[in-house]
């Protein structure tokens, strides 16, 4: 990953990597965008962010793998599913030499765009 940049955009981001990373990056940006088509583009600690309601999912490219940032409760929602994958609380990791899951990462992130929506409900006393 470029170290010390001060990213603008997500484009300017995806612009700074090998050219078979930026088509990696591109098709996770469209996943996320199918799968959240009302959130926010933006960047946030420095690397690619979608808001709606909050901060949904951030995910950034590394020497040999995409990091994916759901949150905590987006890992605790899909670990069998992530169970394959390196990780952490909040982070997974996609080995950048295999297929990426974009299946996963789109329900993954619909799953946030529901929690976010749920909670912003809750705060405006708004409920179901």
């Amino acid at each position: 990953m470029t170290t010390r940049a001060h990213f603008t955009s997500i484009d300017e981001y995806i612009a700074t990597f090998p050219k078979e990373t930026q088509r990696i990056l591109e098709e996770i940006r469209a996943t996320i965008r199918a799968a959240a088509p009302d959130a926010e583009e933006k960047i946030s600690y420095q690397i690619p962010t979608f808001a709606l309601k909050g901060n949904l999912v951030h995910f950034a490219a590394f020497k040999d793998h995409i990091g994916f940032y759901p949150t905590s409760s987006g890992i605790r929602a899909f670990k069998k599913e992530l169970a394959m994958y390196e990780g952490a609380k909040g982070t997974v990791r996609f080995p950048i030499a295999k297929p990426m899951p974009l299946k996963l990462i789109s329900k993954i992130t619909k799953y946030r765009v529901a929690e976010n929506l749920a909670k912003a409900q809750v705060k405006s006393g708004k409920r179901k």
